[in-house]
Formats: structure tokens, sequence, C-alpha cells
């Protein structure tokens, strides 16, 4: 019996050794675009801003340290929330000569907004219709904005039910070793949001920035306490180091456009520089590293493997700015987490204010699944508000086929279309000034820009333009409170609390620092503009049409200025039509199908279809979406 075991044992070894080797196993494709991209509908969320739902965590002037200004007025307190957006805090007064400008002494604002205020907000972001939320920075940093970390770890101290306690937790690690990382209570709660909002069929993106950190931030403090000993020195681009043996701080470092509290991390580039985008990689492997960990941590907060636990991916900040060599590693490693992660990169000024970048270096499949869509705004805007630069109908369809050419369509249904951020002026005072888009964008520049509430003319626009932005190929954006009606020039005015329902607001009745005129405006939301919101969402969840069909113009014609195009897709059609002029239009367009077509949007208005030609009466400035019945 031993021998026939013996034998069959070298056989079997025989066999193994003669089999033909197993070819390895190819790498996953992480080209492809996330399959929920193109039918996602956006909402940004600024936390500082979008709801105070736990004042018991309110940020403290000494939270708010490192932060711009370098000086905080001994009588600083929280701005009330519903308090006149451009009437003075107490302590402006007191502020620095330096801070001569509204827009300066704002920065100072802090009016409490918290995660609690999002978690108690969930069910009102589900019946808005969105399913994707884009949160700004949510780092432990000291400005508004979060922009300037003192950790890439940890979220906010004051989004959290205990800001001293995540203080003391975040000093008890080792920044530096993932393995002594612990989970703040800012952390859990956030994580809760997440699990709430999944179960809402929402899904979460978090903002960050890989091209700068805080001034407090902790590797920071070790390049300046050790100097070239720091292990983290090639972190940044330090242009001096301090001199023990003399009583002045000579450290000194690269900044973001020269703003001190926003040090730039150090990068390699590789041949000649030509301007952004360009190649080249992050300088420091310790550095790359530590991002990716705190990448892989909000991907999979429990580490098992399944990320159905953690956010579905990233914006990313001033994204040209970063080496495309560091991005596509960046890329390897979020999709090796979760292949269905998204990641959109802020791409958009090549020359200020007349021309955006050219997206398509960042829409190849190995860095970006799409950018925040700018380009299309500008163009939109330009035809149906005749905003500079302005467009005809026939240009609008020129200009529009020339910012997609060359883009593959995966990218361009994943594009998110943004008509208002942070970082612009809300969409209805965009829509009510003229100017060219976003330059000179408030009075300090323009003394003819219109600050207060925007008048009808400009709502019959904005829903014109609204009407465009959910039928048109791209996933649509909402900057949170354009949904209420909330009005506001460029940043920080943009910025404004939200005008909740719930909360009575004062009127505004202060002008910026300028000190002139202008009309007394009653502060409180647009329940109307939100109830349509509401429907264009439904309209597009319901139509796969108006996320996954093709796209073609059939009726651009400068004598009526109007604009038709179709979606299509398994056997549907569905027809936006646009007269952004002063007058009422009667157009005739071909159609697919005979029959007599509805406005989705209004049941009242009907049109019947002959030899398949559709002739349409549309009102001045507005909108129809058609479909046959």
């Amino acid at each position: 019996m031993k021998k026939v075991l013996l034998l069959l044992i070298s056989i079997s070894l025989l066999i193994a050794c003669e089999a033909p080797k197993s070819e390895p196993l190819a790498e996953p494709d992480i080209s492809a675009v996330p399959s929920w991209a193109k039918e996602a509908i956006w909402y940004q969320i600024f936390v500082e801003r979008f709801r105070n739902g736990d004042p018991s965590n309110d940020p403290t002037a000494a939270d708010i340290v490192q932060a711009y200004p370098d000086s905080i007025p001994a009588d600083w307190q929280l701005t009330p929330w519903s308090w006149d957006w451009y009437k003075p805090d107490p302590y402006f007064e007191h502020l620095a000569a330096y801070q001569n400008t509204f827009g300066s002494k704002a920065q100072l604002r802090r009016y409490g907004g918290d995660l609690q205020g999002v978690l108690d907000q969930l069910d009102y972001l589900e019946e808005l219709g969105i399913n994707a939320i884009y949160f700004n920075p949510l780092n432990d940093g000291p400005s508004l904005h979060k922009y300037d970390p003192r950790h890439y770890r940890h979220l906010d101290r004051n989004f959290g039910p205990d800001p001293k306690g995540d203080k003391e937790i975040a000093k008890s690690e080792d920044p530096a070793d993932p393995q002594t990382w612990k989970w703040t209570s800012a952390d859990e709660l956030f994580l809760k949001i997440v699990e709430e909002a999944h179960k809402r069929n929402i899904r979460i993106i978090l903002d960050y920035s890989w091209n700068h950190t805080g001034r407090d931030f902790w590797a920071l403090h070790d390049v300046r306490e050790k100097g070239e000993a720091s292990p983290f020195k090639d972190w940044y681009s330090i242009q001096a180091y301090d001199d023990p043996n003399t009583e002045e701080n000579e450290f000194e470092y690269e900044s973001w456009f020269g703003a001190k509290t926003l040090p730039v991390l150090k990068k390699d580039t590789v041949g000649e520089f030509r301007g952004l985008p360009f190649e080249g990689n992050l300088t420091s492997e310790s550095l790359k590293a530590h991002i990716f960990a705190v990448t892989e941590r909000w991907l999979d907060p429990n580490g098992d493997g399944n990320p159905e636990d953690g956010i579905d991916g990233f914006r990313l900040d001033v994204a040209a700015e970063v080496p495309l060599g560091f991005w596509r590693e960046y890329r390897k490693v979020v999709k090796s987490v979760n292949p269905e992660a998204y990641l959109v990169g802020e791409v958009w000024w090549d020359e200020w204010p007349d021309k955006l970048m050219d997206p398509r270096p960042f829409l190849k499949g190995d860095v970006f699944d799409a950018i925040m869509n700018y380009r299309w705004y500008r163009k939109t805007r330009g035809y149906l508000s005749k905003g500079g630069p302005v467009l005809t109908a026939e240009e609008y369809v020129e200009e529009i086929d020339s910012i997609n050419r060359g883009i593959e369509e995966q990218y361009t249904y994943a594009m998110m279309n943004v008509a208002a951020s942070h970082d612009s002026p809300r969409l209805l005072t965009s829509l009510a000034n003229k100017n060219k888009y976003k330059y000179h964008a408030n009075p300090r520049e323009n003394k003819n820009y219109i600050i207060h509430k925007p008048d009808a003319e400009t709502d019959k626009i904005h829903r014109m333009l609204l009407l465009q932005q959910f039928t048109y190929p791209g996933a649509p954006h909402i900057w949170n409170g354009d949904e209420l009606g909330m009005w506001g020039s460029d940043d920080p005015n943009c910025r404004k609390p939200i005008i909740w329902p719930d909360l009575e607001f004062e009127d505004e009745t202060y002008h910026q620092e300028l000190g002139l005129e202008r009309p007394r405006d009653e502060v409180k939301a647009n329940l109307d503009l939100l109830a349509y919101y509401q429907k264009l969402s439904k309209m597009r969840k319901e139509h796969k049409v108006l996320s996954h069909g093709s796209f073609t113009f059939v009726y651009a014609n400068d004598k009526t200025d109007c604009l038709v195009y179709r979606r299509s897709w398994e056997g549907e059609n569905i027809y936006a039509v646009f007269n952004p002029s002063k007058e009422d239009k009667e157009i005739t367009f071909a159609v697919l199908e005979d029959g007599s077509y509805k406005d989705m949007l209004d049941s009242s208005k009907s049109f019947p279809s002959n030899e398949k030609q559709l002739m349409v009466k549309i009102p001045a400035q507005s909108g129809m979406a058609l479909k046959v019945k």
C-alpha cells in the first residue's frame, strides 16, 4: 500500500512539474467611468454655512487661530445665522488696518454650521431629488473653507460633537503612522452621515487639495522646529530655514498665490515646464504614502476590503497644479480600493478671464473620470442670459460642439455640470449681471454690479437655464441654497448661510463697504423655486434618456434665436426647446415620431405633430421639455 501511495505521489508531482504555467492575472481596467456617474444629481455642501445642528460645538476664537487674518479681535464672536449679510459685525471696527474691505473682514466670520446640521437635513436632500453629495473640505482646519488643514486624516473638530476631545485624540497619535490613527467624534459622525446617505441611495464624495496644506499642518510644524533635520523637509518647497542664532524667524516656504496660510507641497517636473497641466510628481515618497493612507481610510473605513461603508470618490482641488504623474498613481490607489469610486478634478482657468483650460489631458482613462464643467456653464450662460461672452443660437451649437470635441462620451456624460459654487457668484446673481463670466463679479470692482435680489426676468432665465442643465449630457450640480432662491456676488458673498424655510432672517438693507443705495430685500426661502428643482430632479430620474441618451441638435436659428435638441435612448425621445429672446416665437422642427407632444413640466401645453414636423409656440425667455404622449 505504501508503494502505491508513493507511486501516486510521484505521478502527481511529475504532472504538476510538466503542466503549463498559468498566465499572470491581468490588472483590472481602471479607465472606465463609474457606472452611476452619468445618473448623478449633485448637491454641493459647504458645511460651515449649511446648518447649525449643534450649537455646543460652535467655534471659538482659539479654534480659528492660524486662519486668515493673523489677528483676532478680543470681542470676536459667532455671527448670528439670520444676520443681514452686509451688516458689520461689532468686532469689524477692531480689525487690523489691512483688512479694509468687506471681503477680507468676512473671512473672519463663523456661523457654526456642522455635520449634525447635515444629518438633520438628509430627508430634505432626498426630497429635493439629489442622489450625490459633494462636500467641500471637512479637514480639521482653522478657516471657514477648510482648504488649510491641520490634518488630512481627521475632520474638523468643530464639525463634530466634542471639539476638545477630538483635539486630544489627534495629539495622542503619531500623524506619520496610520497604525496609530483613531476615529474622532467628528469622523464618526461623518461616517454616520455616509451610512444614512447610502440608505437613501445618495453617494458622497469628499473635497481634498493635494496641492497645499494649512500653515498649522503637523508636518510643517516639524520642519519649522527641526529645520533640515526634519524627515518631512521635502514635503514642502522651503525657501529659507530659521537661523537659531538670530532673533528673527527667517523660515519661509512657497505658498499658494502668496497666501501664507496655504503652504504648497513640493513637486518635480519632467522635461521643460510649459504651463498647466504638466508632467511630473510630488517630490516626497513619504508624502504620497501619507496621502494614499488618508485616501484609503475614507474609501474603506473598517479596512475589510469592502468599500460599501466608505465614501464614493473625491473632488480634487486645483487639479491642474498637481503633476499628472501623481494623479495617475492616485487613480490606481483609489480604483484598487473601489473601482466604482468617482474622481472629478477642478480644472478651470488657462488664461483668466478669457480662456478656460482644455480638459482632455485629464480625461484619457488614467487621471480623472470627469472635471467640473465650467466650460458648459460659460457657453450656456452666454446664450440663455446673454451674459458675456454673448452667443446666438447658431454660435452656441458651434461652441458646445467644440468643447466636447475629442472627449469620449463616457467622460462627457460623467461631467459635473457646475453653474455656481463656493468660488463663483450664485446662479441667480450670475444671470442678473451681464458682465463677462466671473470677471469683476462684485461691486468693489464694478460699482454697477447687482448684489440685491434679482428681478422676475432673471427668475425666468434662471428656470430656462436649469431646464437646460437637467436635460443636457452630464450630471447637473446644485450649489447649496441655490434651490431656495439665494443670491450673492463672488466669494465671499456666495457663501451666505442657507436661508432655511423654518428660520427667520433680517431683511438685507446694507450695501458692501461702498455705501451705495440698494433696495430692501426680504430674505426667505423661495418654495416655488424649490418645487421646480424637485420637478426637474424627478423628471431626470424617471427618464433615463436624459442621463443615458444620445444628444442631437435639431434646430438652431439666429433669426428666432431659438434652439432645440433631442435626447434619444431605447425608443424614448425628449426634445428640449429654448427661446431666450424677449418675444414669443413660433418655430417648426423635425421629430422622429408623430403624435401629440406635451411639456413634461407643464401638462397644459400640448402640440400635435404632422408628418414628423412639430410646430411649437414658445413664450419669451422660456424653455420646454417635450415628449410624445
